[in-house]
C-alpha cells in the first residue's frame, strides 16, 4: 500500500483592501456633511432649509439641502459659507453653479447637494414636490 500525503492549506483573513475603506468613511461622513451644511445655514441665517433624503430615489446624491435667501447677494453668502465650512471638515466641492446671478446657486459636495434660492425662485421650481418621495404618492391618491 502506498502512502499519501496529505496537504493543508492555511487561510489567513486579511484587512479590507485600501480602495474599499474609502468608501466605508464616505458613508459613516454622511449625515456629517449634511450637519456641516446645514450649520453653515444657519450661520447666516437662511430661511426655509430643507433636508431631504433621497438616497432611495436616485444614485446622484443622498440627500439635498435647500434653502431661501432673502436677496440674492444673500444667497451668494450662504453659497460660500457651505463652500467654505464643507472645506474646512475636509468635504471638497465638486462644483458650484449660479454664483453670477445669484438667484438660484447649486453645490455639489458629492453626497450632499444644497439648493440655495430666492423665494420666488424656490416657489416656481418646487424642489421639495419634485424629490420628497411621499409628496408623489399623496398625489398619486385618490
Amino acid at each position: 500500500m502506498t502512502a499519501r500525503k496529505t496537504t493543508r492549506k492555511t487561510v489567513t483573513k486579511t484587512a479590507p483592501t485600501p480602495a474599499r475603506r474609502p468608501a466605508r468613511a464616505a458613508k459613516a461622513a454622511r449625515p456629517r456633511l449634511a450637519e456641516v451644511v446645514t450649520a453653515a445655514l444657519d450661520d447666516l441665517k437662511a430661511q426655509n432649509v430643507a433636508v431631504l433624503d433621497v438616497s432611495d430615489l436616485t444614485d446622484v446624491a443622498d440627500t439635498i439641502v435647500i434653502a431661501s435667501g432673502t436677496s440674492d447677494r444673500h444667497v451668494k453668502s450662504l453659497a460660500g459659507r457651505v463652500v467654505e465650512r464643507a472645506k474646512e471638515a475636509g468635504f471638497r466641492s465638486l462644483g458650484i453653479e449660479g454664483e453670477r446671478d445669484g438667484e438660484w446657486v447649486l453645490v455639489d459636495l458629492q453626497d450632499v447637494i444644497v439648493h440655495v434660492m430666492l423665494p420666488r425662485i424656490r416657489e416656481f421650481y418646487a424642489l421639495e414636490k419634485l424629490w420628497d418621495a411621499h409628496a408623489g404618492e399623496r398625489a398619486a391618491t385618490p
